[in-house]
């Protein structure tokens, strides 16, 4: 009893929760270690926040009377990690500050990265950034940056699909924050980002599911990510919806937007299109929570797509780590079928590496794409104006001039000139080439 009562204090004392570990620490113990270590100490404020954890997490009530004594005691300490306010709990004399409930709650350390993300106020910083922009030049702005974030996270898959589908799926990005998330939300979402159902089944899976190769011979699965059982794909969404409802109003915006994200995407309850609605649903708590700029979407997957190296190591981080303690073998349809209980791994991870590559995402749409962007469309209505005071042309014209002069560094080539614009004049082009370069001293991207 000594040795588990030094670990669990220790644990839970010095080294933040990790609750995946106490979890199945009290299930291979059981209950008589934590009766007798708060018998020993009923005042204690880790015994009593153990006895707690221990209930809270195994949904067992534990042969001992209610605390009478001891000053009430934060379950999380708030200085390690990220809690949501406290609810009391009279039984233990404890305040449940835990950021989810028993069915998902994973958890964020308070590194010095996320403490100076957090203190910067990005959404405000937003705001302040598009404060002087000019309505329609603000209007195009988001337009522009949500059918960038729709194209980038279809690339992301992989995927090239035509422009109507890419149109589609950013309306939808663009409405995100609208409805709440639940199962009848994300099966909806599911059917606008698939499309074409013909060859993939829509609805939670119902086998099971992992990211990775197969083998070029046999075509057995060789995998990277092993998603969570479909038996447990009703309760880990009940989870999911439980925090989007409750913890996620409470955390940052932006940490509740990492820990709903990363989790949908490591339970991969889709056959097809998990990749899409995660990203989408770091839309979804951003838009909800007021982050962004109203009526405006941070291309957040245009950032991921820039970083996606990093994005795809935040992701194995945990995939890999995972894999040995996941007892699996192959079925008939060269998918996988998991022979161990494995739920837990999916309601407990730290996401703490996750919310560090998502803060550093957001940062830099912010500090970076927005108003890049929304300078890249002051510059364009000028050198519009600039063309159409030399010489009446049509928008359409405008536009095809521009994107000739931007492929030629500024310049308006031989070929043009004696073919699309070999009506203007010597004069006029130069003209033209000055406008350009006073509009864009640098070179547009």
């Amino acid at each position: 009893m000594a040795s588990l009562d030094g670990h669990l204090t220790f644990a839970v004392k010095y080294e933040g929760l990790d609750l995946l570990i106490l979890k199945a620490l009290f299930q291979a113990t059981g209950p008589e270690p934590i009766e007798a270590l708060v018998k020993a100490t009923p005042t204690g404020t880790y015994a009593r926040r153990i006895w707690f954890l221990y209930e809270w997490l195994l949904g067992k009530t534990l042969d001992l009377p209610p605390a009478g004594k001891g000053a009430y005691a934060e379950v999380v300490d708030p200085d390690l990690q990220w809690t949501a306010s406290g609810v009391t709990a009279r039984r233990q004399r404890v305040k449940n500050n835990l950021p989810g409930t028993p069915s998902f709650c994973p958890m964020i350390f308070r590194t010095t990265a996320l403490c100076e993300f957090t203190s910067r106020n990005l959404s405000e910083r937003a705001r302040a950034v598009i404060a002087d922009v000019p309505a329609d030049v603000l209007a195009r702005t988001a337009a522009f940056l949500l059918l960038k974030d729709s194209r980038s996270s279809f690339e992301i898959e992989g995927e090239h699909p035509p422009q109507e589908r890419i149109q589609r799926w950013g309306r939808a990005i663009g409405e995100a924050g609208r409805k709440p998330i639940d199962l009848d939300e994300l099966l909806r979402l599911q059917r606008i980002v698939i499309g074409d159902d013909r060859f993939v089944p829509l609805g939670l899976r119902n086998e099971g599911g992992f990211v990775g190769d197969r083998d070029r011979e046999s075509g057995m699965p060789m995998p990277d990510h092993i998603s969570a059982k479909h038996e447990d794909l009703p309760s880990l969404i009940e989870g999911l919806v439980a925090f989007d409802r409750k913890a996620a109003q409470e955390l940052d915006a932006v940490l509740a937007a990492a820990i709903l994200a990363f989790g949908f995407v490591y339970i991969h309850p889709f056959m097809d299109g998990n990749g899409r609605l995660h990203r989408y649903l770091i839309n979804h708590v951003l838009a909800e929570r007021g982050f962004n700029p109203p009526g405006m979407a941070f291309p957040v997957s245009a950032a991921i797509l820039d970083r996606i190296d990093d994005y795809r190591l935040t992701l194995e981080s945990y995939s890999v780590r995972l894999l040995p303690f996941i007892k699996w073998e192959p079925t008939d349809k060269r998918n996988v079928r998991v022979l161990n209980e494995t739920a837990d791994y999916y309601r407990f991870f730290d996401a703490t590496p996750h919310a560090e590559l998502l803060y550093e995402c957001v940062a830099k749409t912010i500090d970076s794409d927005l108003p890049a962007e929304t300078k890249y469309l002051e510059a364009y209505d000028t050198f519009r104006r600039g063309v159409t005071e030399i010489v009446d042309m049509p928008d359409g014209t405008v536009d095809l001039l521009f994107r000739f002069l931007r492929h030629n560094e500024g310049i308006l080539s031989k070929r043009s000139r004696e073919k699309e614009f070999a009506k203007l004049t010597d004069d006029e082009v130069v003209k033209i080439e000055a406008g350009y370069a006073a509009a864009f001293p640098s070179q547009p991207e």
